[in-house]
């Protein structure tokens, strides 16, 4: 204990972060996810968060200055966050929309939490990158496929590791191959049909093709 007999914190946190999930948690606070290079998924409490301060830097995709404690182990960490790069300008659009919160929430309910997994935080960051700056779908779509079967691969379900080539439509067959393994492998009893946000990217896609 310090002087005035405060317990000091057991954890403390400050990181580069992808913020993958945001769940309001009663009036005005979020539970948030983050992916980190060094952590992994990390779980906080951000009071606030549902704010007019915070509300446009709780969006899924969006980088930030994480900093995050907590008094026990067994206590849900509280986090302070400060907004690095916003996805919010190409959530205007469906197609990106859709890809930005696949990726997110692929991530947020496939990866176990607090298990570190550098290659998959950098590939995230590199996809939404893409995303968000790739003149068309052409240019991301193989990073998007890339990135899933790295996280079979990573969470040990197997997977090759070259990035998908072809022209869209090839890419958009490959997905549908896809689907079955990470609906099987990472998916499976998760609440939520987190499939569904990968179903209407890919009638998305369908459409301009």
């Amino acid at each position: 204990m310090d002087e005035c007999g405060a317990q000091p914190a057991t954890m403390h946190i400050r990181t580069p972060a992808i913020l993958v999930a945001s769940r309001m948690h009663g009036e005005t606070a979020v539970v948030a996810r983050f992916l980190t290079e060094e952590y992994g998924l990390l779980a906080a409490y951000v009071a606030g968060g549902r704010g007019r301060q915070l509300r446009p830097v709780m969006i899924p995709g969006n980088v930030v200055d994480l900093q995050v404690s907590a008094r026990s182990e067994s206590q849900l960490p509280f986090a302070k966050v400060e907004l690095v790069t916003s996805r919010g300008p190409f959530l205007t659009e469906p197609l990106p929309a859709a890809a930005i919160g696949w990726a997110c929430a692929l991530t947020a309910t496939a990866l176990p939490e607090r298990h570190a997994y550098p290659s998959l935080h950098a590939a995230l960051s590199a996809l939404l990158d893409a995303v968000c700056h790739a003149p068309s779908a052409r240019g991301w779509v193989g990073a998007l496929l890339a990135y899933e079967t790295l996280l079979l691969r990573e969470l040990g379900y197997g997977g090759a590791g070259a990035r998908p080539q072809g022209e869209l439509l090839e890419l958009m067959e490959e997905m549908d191959a896809l689907a079955p393994s990470l609906e099987h492998y990472l998916l499976a009893d998760r609440r939520g049909d987190v499939m569904a946000a990968r179903t209407r990217l890919r009638e998305l896609l369908e459409r301009i093709v």
